[in-house]
């Protein structure tokens, strides 16, 4: 039924089809005016947009709100490590720049490539510094607790340990990559 229709339509229309080839030298003629053309065509040669981009930049958003909340931990009026004692205090901005710094080193390493690493490594922050919270409470009711305040070190240094982890793995990975880009080239 449907091929009926078809050959029926192409029936109907066989007198507007263009069957008529084109005279001597239309090429040509076609050539030459596309020579003398002033004008010239820009073809938007827009790169495909990655997925990845916008990711990227919500990861980059995280690490800098992340960089913020370590700066800001120092400015809050709760108690802290740095209001222990001066050495304490000494310790906290030691501390608090080490993270900073592997922070810095994380986002310079961002590539989709490594995305889920960094973001992975983010989240174990975000929890770890969701912990210290709760240990500054807890240094508050306790009056200084000895065993609180290593809890706090030791959450500082469980931070510095997990970007530095990532860091690390990022590192072998693109070793890694290196060495197979190496291999597949020599061969």
């Amino acid at each position: 039924m449907k091929n009926h229709n078809l050959n029926t339509l192409f029936k109907n229309l066989k007198e507007d089809f263009d069957i008529e080839t084109p005279g001597l030298g239309h090429q040509q003629r076609f050539l030459d005016k596309l020579n003398n053309q002033t004008e010239t065509v820009v073809l938007n040669t827009k790169p495909q947009r990655s997925i990845w981009r916008p990711l990227i930049g919500v990861a980059a958003s995280v690490v800098l709100l992340i960089s913020l909340f370590v700066g800001f931990q120092q400015d809050s009026n709760s108690k802290d490590l740095a209001s222990v004692s001066p050495e304490m205090a000494n310790t906290q901005d030691f501390f608090t720049n080490a993270i900073t710094s592997e922070l810095e080193k994380l986002n310079s390493e961002e590539t989709p490539e490594f995305q889920d690493l960094i973001v992975d490594a983010l989240f174990q922050i975000k929890i770890l510094e969701e912990n210290y919270e709760k240990l500054k409470i807890d240094l508050n009711e306790s009056g200084n607790d000895k065993r609180v305040i290593y809890a706090m070190i030791t959450n500082f240094q469980n931070r510095i340990d997990v970007l530095q982890n990532v860091v690390e793995q990022i590192d072998n990975l693109k070793q890694q990559n290196i060495k197979q880009n190496e291999n597949s080239s020599t061969i």
